[in-house]
């Protein structure tokens, strides 16, 4: 690595840097408990970890140890050097490894074995690594946390010990990062859902399945209601279509040979003497049996065709986290069948919608644009079709996105099996990355339907698809929804609009009247009467996050106005009934962002 790359701006510098210390928190740990059977210590996107095979659990107190092994080693200014052995040399060394043994003989044949030695610690790895243990500061370093991991991912192999760390090259950066982490825990969907009573899991349901308490219920049929009423304004078609078919559906599109092991199958998937049915991954295949209803025409194109899906997807349990990764989910989703003169058009109308719900909602400033492409080096296992069509595809995705001016990046391998798609990301509060909304371009799937059309020249003619989706999964919108307020909703989306706080029991019949007439404008209101302290309602509707409280007392009863205080703690003053409706129904159809 040149002169000019050691920053730790530079990615490359950064991950080498993490890598370094991945290294001296193995070589801590081996010095305090040399029982440890050592697994592999990558650089990840934030920091690094180890994966440890322990009798000695990982504790707080430990890590604090470890941690302190870990400074002494970098005051040690070790030297960090590489050299390489051939297979038999490096075995031996390795011998009292298992799992370094299991990776050396996982090398083909010809490979180059590499090893990087500081001090007495030697350990197999491909590197780069800095030269020196002394070129890591020792008090920047930070261990944050020890979960399970299972032996190369595998929940067949044995649960290892991994251990997670961050560094920078000085104590102030580490201090910084360590207090907006304390910031994102604070945000944290999983913790802040759960307080605010918007979620839970239960152990005997399972993981990945999780309940929607009524808050989050409310947010998430809000959500819903708008999105199918702004699809219905851009020419969708409603559909209602099973949970579940039988095997022969998914066969013809190709879901059951290139996704089998994420679907939920119900009956023996290889006894063909009986019915198989599979709980659905997706909506496709079911939606088309809409357009194949009756012979079409070029005149019947594009056809838009949308659904409020329940989706059910096998995920692996290491992958499940609250509301944002989880195996049953709800989408908005979409196909819009059409010709290929309409593509453009209608690409272009599937990524305004998703913008402007995405931006409606406050998400759009943080995500970021990706084209998932194919991977050429692996079409048999994973793509249909041919590296003609494939290019094809790629080549008009590309067009369309340059000519819409989408800024993005390119992902080779994570297109879709039957072709290539945009995806739209975001990041949650600790920086991990998932996608929110997708849309994609299918040029096979319908040919595998028998899906035609009679164009204008009286000709069959076999349409475009393209996969969408407006809003995503409303689980996953919920959590970042939740971490990007703080639980505090805007008001439209809130699951509670309004709390009315009667000062005194004189005041609870003119409270409830006043909750009633607002319900009766379509408004979510609660009435607190009870007998706490009007402090202690306030800071009760702050905690949880209610936008507005309605305090009413005698003198509100003797002139018929309504005392309002926004949650921000702003005093709106006493109004009218009639001047504080007119405000709510402004904050709530102007879908503001307070």
């Amino acid at each position: 690595m040149s002169d000019n790359k050691f920053t730790f701006e530079n990615e490359e510098y950064r991950r080498t840097y993490w890598h370094s210390c991945s290294h001296i928190l193995a070589q801590a740990v081996k010095r305090l408990y040399p029982e440890v059977k050592l697994a592999i210590g990558p650089s990840i996107d934030e920091g690094f970890y180890y994966d440890l095979d322990s009798p000695v659990s990982f504790t707080p107190d430990i890590l604090e140890k470890i941690e302190g092994e870990m400074k002494k080693i970098c005051k040690e200014k070790l030297k960090i050097e590489r050299f390489e052995l051939p297979r038999a040399e490096a075995l031996e060394l390795m011998k009292d490894e298992p799992y370094k043994v299991e990776l050396i003989n996982d090398l083909p044949e010809g490979e180059v074995i590499s090893f990087y030695k500081q001090g007495e610690f030697t350990d197999l790895c491909a590197g780069p690594h800095l030269d020196s243990t002394g070129r890591v500061k020792g008090n920047a370093i930070k261990l944050t946390s020890a979960t399970g991991a299972y032996w190369r991912g595998d929940e067949h192999n044995k649960m290892l010990q991994r251990v997670y760390g961050i560094a920078f090259p000085k104590k102030d950066q580490l201090d910084a990062y360590l207090k907006e982490k304390e910031e994102a825990k604070k945000r944290d969907h999983n913790r802040l859902g759960r307080e605010l009573e918007y979620f839970n899991t239960v152990d005997v349901i399972g993981q990945g399945l999780p309940i929607l308490l009524p808050k989050g219920a409310r947010v998430i049929q809000t959500l819903q209601r708008w999105v199918e009423d702004v699809e219905q304004q851009h020419g969708y078609l409603l559909t209602k279509t099973p949970l579940l078919a039988k095997r022969e559906l998914y066969k013809i599109s190709g879901h059951w040979d290139h996704y089998l092991d994420g679907m939920f199958v119900l009956g023996d998937p290889d006894d063909y003497s009986k019915d198989c049915f599979a709980l659905r991954p997706m909506t496709c295949p079911f939606q088309y049996q809409v357009y194949l209803n009756r012979a079409r025409s070029y005149r019947d194109l594009p056809m838009r065709l949308g659904e409020t899906s329940t989706l059910f997807r096998n995920e692996d349990s290491g992958e499940m986290h609250g509301l944002i990764r989880v195996r049953q989910f709800t989408i908005s989703e979409g196909h819009l069948v059409l010709r290929p003169d309409q593509l453009e058009e209608e690409f272009k109308d599937c990524l305004d919608l998703a913008k402007y719900c995405l931006d409606t909602v406050g998400l759009l400033d943080k995500c970021t644009f990706r084209f998932s492409q194919w991977d050429p080096a692996n079409p048999n296992n994973k793509y249909e079709g041919t590296a003609e069509q494939w290019d094809e595809a790629q080549r008009v995705m590309a067009q369309i996105l340059d000519d819409l001016g989408v800024d993005y990046t390119v992902g080779i391998d994570e297109a879709a099996f039957y072709g290539p798609k945009l995806d739209i990301q975001y990041k949650n509060v600790y920086g991990k990355e998932d996608t929110l909304v997708t849309i994609q371009i299918d040029m096979l799937l319908a040919q595998r339907y028998g899906m035609v059309y009679t164009d204008k020249d009286g000709e069959k003619k076999t349409p475009y698809i393209i996969h969408r989706t407006s809003l995503g999964c409303y689980e996953r919108t919920l959590a970042y929804l939740i971490e990007t307020y703080a639980g505090a909703l805007p008001t439209w989306m809130a699951p509670e609009q309004v709390r009315v706080l009667p000062i005194t029991d004189r005041a609870a019949d003119y409270a409830w009247d006043v909750a009633n007439k607002l319900k009766k404008k379509g408004f979510r209101v609660e009435v607190d009467d009870s007998s706490n302290t009007l402090r202690y309602k306030i800071r009760g509707a702050q905690t949880e996050k209610v936008p507005y409280m309605v305090i009413l007392g005698d003198k509100d009863m003797e002139n018929q106005t309504v005392s309002v205080r926004h949650r921000s703690g702003e005093d709106l003053g006493a109004m009218s009934y009639e001047a504080f409706e007119a405000l709510l129904k402004d904050v709530v159809d102007s879908k503001a962002k307070k």
